[in-house]
């Protein structure tokens, strides 16, 4: 299929909305729940709060090229918002969420914003104390208007009153919005999204609507997406994949996006909206799938049993299919009836009974958590992309999935691998540059190819093999390969651990630090009877070791199968007596681990998982959510595992 190509009059957003509104005008553009209700807008209604937006941020001196830094949760408005930043020829730039005062002050200072738009009070009080560091802020916008009655900043003022203030300019300025849209170019920069920073501050990455456009469409096309699809957009709007699914791709085909709630009420939501087209980060797939051990765990002995008989079979079942192996007959009747009394019950439990493509990217996601989903009968597919190439580099095909890649160049894609092993590539969807960084610019390309920073290679098929991130493949003392993402995707199938970090590098085997996860340990230790007060104090029960040794062991035999990896087996673990968090700078917002940062601040838990100790001290800065910081102090065991190539003590 060969990559689609810029049309005249369709080659910025604002452009492909008022053509939508025009040829479909009735057809549900986005969804939000509010108060419990599903509030719906056509994409007429998306140009017309669009437009009201636009004429809004006009009438407050808008000029081309301005900035509009955008943070809150997934809200239509937020999206219109985007919409007519574009309309001006100005360029939107999203912002976690969650982000502490210190993460947002330097993106909004970096990109030059002078305008905010954001949803709610909590986001407007970061906004207000770190305008004082930003200067070229000039307009603090708000959708939700609780507890935000008595601000008085003359700055400050409601996206209702932006509307009606627009109102009022479009009805002195009657061609304003049409005449701005038509000034609108391809090339134009479309949205600056930063990067997640692992190893200092973001960059800052430029894309242009014909990147995004191209791209975009190329892959819409080549997996068949439809008007009828209804996708979710819960994922953070300052990730580029959501503004990709919920935003570009919406746009092009035309499909219903849906907001929920609230974060707390995702899961709840996704079983009303039952969506056609859905993509989940590793992390997602794996908290949806411990939710769901831990009610099954809940059940009755019998129902219990009869639930992890037919789960156990789906999965080999489905590793066989992947693997090119006969399904034997009988095999597939007892699946028949799985299917009927457990895989589509829980299909439908878990709000993908309609499901008709689901990916998983950002980060590898352990063959068994992608097995489980796909033996349930959901088309679960790996997604090889990055906030660089505007998401989409491959995509595995619907009769063409392999477990240990991440499928096939989407066309106009080119790949090729560097003499180190590096991924390099080209595509319509490469960035512009990194804003205001010419050197990191330069630095990311090689004879005009991307360096993408992942190590892997292509197969005989032509499918991608991702090993790990480039820099973080290394050896043991022994010179045995380390990969260190592949071995903790493969402890964080477990529904006891949260996140983990493998270290080995130079070193004579690989240890872990293991987070558990609070719900299923929790869960866990309360049907036992074992009492804790804290997430420190059950961490360090020897129970909940323990419970962590066989997960570990299931890890070490799964490596013993390959001949590569095999002396990488894990000698060591400890449990960590906190979670890994954002705000301590451990992971970043999309939770991938800043191994640099971690070896600094743990480097006397490192020192003693080699050293022969049975135990380690730490302390530890932590930030609270109000920003206040602390310091935690344990005293945490170590726990030495048997391998073939040593003894090991066991639990």
């Amino acid at each position: 299929m060969a990559a689609p190509e810029l049309t005249a009059g369709r080659d910025t957003f604002p452009k492909l909305v008022q053509a939508n509104a025009e040829r479909m005008p009735k057809k549900v553009a986005i969804r939000e729940k509010d108060y419990g209700i599903w509030q719906t807008f056509t994409w007429r209604d998306y140009l017309a709060q669009s437009k009201l937006i636009t004429l809004g941020l006009a009438s407050l001196g808008f000029q081309r090229g301005d900035k509009t830094a955008i943070i809150g949760d997934n809200r239509p408005q937020l999206y219109w918002s985007m919409l007519a930043t574009q309309a001006l020829g100005g360029i939107p730039i999203t912002l976690y969420q969650d982000s502490i005062e210190n993460e947002m002050q330097f993106i909004v200072d970096h990109a030059e914003a002078r305008f905010a738009i954001a949803e709610d009070q909590e986001q407007v009080d970061k906004l207000l104390h770190l305008k004082q560091h930003c200067p070229r802020l000039e307009f603090v916008i708000y959708d939700d208007p609780r507890g935000l009655r008595h601000y008085n900043e003359p700055f400050l003022l409601s996206l209702e009153r932006l509307q009606a203030m627009g109102k009022q300019f479009g009805a002195e300025h009657p061609s304003y919005f049409e005449d701005e849209v038509a000034k609108g170019r391809g090339d134009d920069t479309a949205i600056i999204c930063y990067t997640s920073g692992t190893t200092g501050n973001p960059k800052g990455v430029m894309l242009s609507h014909a990147s995004l456009i191209l791209t975009a469409s190329s892959a819409a096309k080549s997996e068949g997406l439809r008007q009828s699809d209804e996708a979710m957009a819960y994922l953070p709007m300052a990730w580029l994949g959501d503004h990709v699914f919920s935003y570009a791709q919406s746009i092009l085909v035309g499909f219903a996006v849906n907001c929920p709630e609230s974060t707390a009420t995702v899961l709840a939501d996704l079983q009303e909206i039952a969506p056609s087209y859905f993509f989940a980060p590793p992390r997602i797939w794996e908290n949806i799938l411990t939710n769901l051990m831990i009610r099954i765990d809940s059940a009755a002995l019998v129902k219990r049993r009869v639930v992890h008989f037919f789960l156990q079979l789906a999965q080999r079942i489905e590793r066989r299919r992947l693997t090119g192996r006969p399904v034997p007959p009988w095999l597939g009747l007892l699946y028949a009836l799985g299917r009927l009394i457990v895989y589509e019950p829980l299909k439908d439990n878990l709000g993908m009974r309609h499901t008709r493509l689901a990916y998983t990217g950002g980060e590898a996601i352990g063959p068994e958590v992608f097995l489980f989903f796909r033996g349930l009968g959901v088309n679960v597919k790996h997604l090889y992309g990055m906030t660089e190439s505007s998401v989409f580099i491959a995509i595995q095909k619907d009769r063409d999935v392999k477990l240990d890649t991440v499928g096939t160049p989407i066309p106009g894609v080119e790949l090729r691998v560097s003499s180190e092993g590096e991924i390099l590539l080209r595509s319509p969807g490469i960035f512009q540059e990194y804003f205001k960084n010419p050197e990191a610019t330069r630095q990311s390309m090689e004879d005009g190819w991307f360096r993408t920073g992942d190590a892997g290679f292509i197969d005989h098929d032509g499918h991608l093999r991702i090993i790990d991130r480039a820099k973080d493949v290394s050896r043991l003392a022994d010179g045995t390969m380390f990969a260190p993402k592949y071995i903790e995707n493969k402890l964080k199938f477990s529904p006891y651990i949260k996140e983990a970090v493998c270290i080995g590098q130079g070193q004579p085997y690989v240890s872990a630090l293991i987070n558990i996860d609070l719900a299923a340990v929790g869960n866990w230790a309360e049907r036992r009877h074992i009492p804790y007060t804290s997430y420190a104090d059950l961490a360090q029960r020897p129970e909940v070791y323990d419970l962590i040794y066989p997960e570990i062991v299931r890890v070490n035999r799964s490596l013993e199968e390959e001949e590569r990896l095999r002396g990488a087996q894990l000698r060591k673990y400890l449990v960590l007596h906190k979670e890994l968090d954002a705000d301590d700078q451990e992971v970043t917002r999309t939770r991938k681990v800043r191994r640099r940062f971690i070896a600094e601040k743990y480097a006397p838990l490192i020192q003693a998982l080699y050293s022969g100790m049975d135990h380690a001290v730490v302390q530890a800065q932590v930030t609270y959510e109000d920003g206040r910081t602390g310091t935690i102090r344990a005293d945490l065991a170590i726990r030495e595992v048997q391998t073939k190539q040593a003894p090991g003590v066991g639990p």
